[in-house]
C-alpha cells in the first residue's frame, strides 16, 4: 500500500520516460484506480518514437507512422501533456513546463509540482562549431529528420535530372555524412541502396554518377561491434562505391562545400551530421548533481545522488556499471541499457512508494546489431560475430522483437513482407513540410520562405 497520495511526474517521453510510466502503470494499477497516485507524463511530442528504424523510415522500408508509438494510447492510466519541460526546481519539487498553449494564452510557463521526480528528457544531437553547419547541415534524430532527408535526397536527384549546368549537377548528387556510429553508417547504407535503386527510373542519373562520402574523425566505424567488424563495414562500403575517410574532421560546409580536414573539397547540397550526442540542456536548468559531461549523478538504484525522490536513466544519466571490472565505469548511453533501466527505475519507485528495498541495476552488455542496407550487415552478440545476410536478418528480429506494442510490431512485419513482394517506392514528398504554400499562391500571396514556429507542426 502506497502510505500517502503521490504525484509522480516523468520528464521525457522516449524509451526511459514511455517504459518507466508503463510499468508504473502496471505496477501501481490499484493505487491509481484508487486516486492514491497519479503520473503525469511531460514530452515534446505526443509520441515515443523508435529510432532504430529510423534508416529504414528513411529508405522508405517502413511507413514513418509506424516508427512512432502513440503515447496517449499506450499509457492510458497517465496524464499525457506535450510540453517542453525548461527548468526543474527540485528543492521546491516544482518544474516550469511550456505546452501549445502557453503562447496562444499569453502566459508564462506552467508550474507542475510532484513528490517523485523521473528525468529522462534524452539528449540532442551534439553540434560543433563547423563553419556553415547550422545553415546547411542535416540531422538525423528524430523521424521528422528522417524522412525530410529522404525527400531531400530525391528531390536532389531530380534537380540533377533537370539541370544543364555541370557544377549544379554534381553537387546535387554529392551526398556527405559525418559520423561513423550507428546514425551514420545505417542512414548511409540504406540511403545509398534507396538512391542507388531510384536511380534506374531516371533516364540520366546513373548509380555511379552519385559521390557518397563518409566522413569519421577516428580509425574506426561503429565502435560497438569490435575492430574486425569495424574493419568488414569499411570494406563492405568501399566495395559499394562509398568514399570512407577515416581520421578526417568536417572543417566548413559554407557556401555549399563541404572541406575536410585531409584538404578535400566537395561541393555539395547534401551534409548530413550524425557526429554524436550530448545531454539535454534542460540539465543546466535544474538543482541536480551532474557529472563533468552533464549527465545526472545517479546511483545504482537509478536514483539521483544526493538527492530524495529524484530519479534518472538513460542517455542523461549516468548510472554505474556494477558488472564491470574497473571501478566507476558509467552504462553507455545506448538503447538497450535505457529500456533495461527504465524497468528497474519503475519497479523501484514503486517499490520506494511502498517502503520495499530498491533493486540494483545489473546488465552486462548482450551485444551489437547494425544494417548496412538492403541484405547487408554485422553483428555481434554474446561474442559471437555475424557478417552479411545472416546479420541483417538478426538486426531486423532483435529490433521487430523490441518496437514497443504487438500493434507496431504486427505493422512493421506486414510491411517488410510487402517491400518484399512489390517494387520499393521512390517517392519524394517533400511539400508537406510547407503544406499551405500551394493555398498561399492560390490566394494571391507569397509562399513564406521561413518554416513555421513549430518547426514539427504547421503553421
Amino acid at each position: 500500500m502506497v502510505k500517502e497520495r503521490a504525484r509522480i511526474l516523468v520528464v521525457g517521453g522516449g524509451y526511459v520516460g514511455m517504459y518507466t510510466a508503463l510499468r508504473l502503470q502496471r505496477k501501481l494499477k490499484a493505487e491509481l484506480r484508487r486516486g492514491e497516485t497519479e503520473i503525469t507524463v511531460v514530452t515534446p511530442d505526443p509520441y515515443m518514437t523508435y529510432q532504430p528504424f529510423l534508416p529504414e523510415a528513411a529508405a522508405g522500408s517502413i511507413s514513418p507512422r509506424h516508427v512512432v508509438v502513440p503515447l496517449r494510447r499506450v499509457l492510458d492510466r497517465c496524464q499525457v501533456v506535450v510540453g517542453e519541460a525548461e527548468s526543474v526546481d527540485h528543492a521546491r519539487r516544482t518544474a516550469a513546463v511550456t505546452t501549445l498553449a502557453t503562447e496562444e494564452e499569453g502566459r508564462g510557463a506552467r508550474l507542475f509540482h510532484y513528490d517523485d521526480l523521473v528525468l529522462a528528457p534524452g539528449s540532442v544531437s551534439r553540434v560543433l562549431p563547423v563553419p556553415g553547419l547550422a545553415d546547411h547541415g542535416i540531422g538525423f534524430k528524430t523521424v521528422e529528420e528522417a524522412i525530410g532527408l529522404r525527400n531531400h535526397v530525391i528531390e536532389q536527384m531530380d534537380i540533377a535530372s533537370s539541370t544543364r549546368d555541370p557544377a549544379l549537377r554534381d553537387a546535387a548528387l554529392t551526398f556527405v555524412f559525418v559520423g561513423g556510429g550507428y546514425a551514420g553508417v545505417e542512414a548511409l547504407g540504406e540511403l545509398e541502396n534507396m538512391a542507388r535503386y531510384a536511380a534506374r527510373y531516371y533516364h540520366n542519373v546513373a548509380p555511379d554518377d552519385m559521390k557518397w562520402i563518409l566522413v569519421e574523425a577516428t580509425d574506426r566505424v561503429l565502435p560497438e561491434v569490435g575492430a574486425e567488424l569495424g574493419r568488414y563495414t569499411v570494406s563492405e562500403l568501399r566495395r559499394r562505391n562509398i568514399d570512407v575517410r577515416l581520421g578526417t574532421r568536417l572543417e566548413s560546409c559554407a557556401d555549399r562545400v563541404a572541406v575536410l580536414s585531409d584538404g578535400s573539397r566537395f561541393p555539395t547540397r547534401t551534409v548530413v551530421w550524425t557526429a554524436g550526442v550530448r545531454p539535454h540542456p534542460v540539465l543546466d536548468a535544474t538543482d541536480l548533481p551532474r557529472t563533468d559531461h552533464g549527465r545526472l549523478k545517479c546511483t545504482a538504484q537509478l536514483s539521483i545522488e544526493g538527492t530524495t525522490h529524484a530519479w534518472a536513466a538513460g542517455d542523461a544519466a549516468a548510472v554505474p556499471d556494477v558488472t564491470a571490472d574497473e571501478p566507476g565505469r558509467t552504462c553507455a548511453p545506448n538503447a538497450q541499457h535505457a529500456l533495461r533501466q527504465a524497468r528497474v527505475l519503475g519497479d523501484n519507485i514503486a517499490h520506494a512508494l511502498r517502503g520495499e528495498p530498491l533493486e540494483t541495476y545489473a546488465h552486462r552488455y548482450a551485444g551489437s546489431v547494425a544494417s548496412l542496407g538492403h541484405h547487408q550487415g554485422v553483428a555481434q552478440v554474446y561474442g559471437r560475430r555475424l557478417k552479411g545476410y545472416p546479420a541483417w536478418f538478426m538486426h531486423r528480429a532483435y529490433h521487430l522483437s523490441r518496437v514497443p506494442t504487438v500493434n507496431r510490431k504486427a505493422r512493421v512485419l506486414a510491411e517488410w513482407v510487402l517491400a518484399g513482394l512489390f517494387k520499393r517506392e521512390i517517392v519524394s514528398l517533400g511539400s508537406l513540410e510547407h503544406p499551405r504554400a500551394e493555398f498561399e499562391l492560390a490566394a494571391g500571396g507569397k509562399p513564406s520562405p521561413e518554416p513555421p514556429h513549430n518547426p514539427k507542426g504547421s503553421s
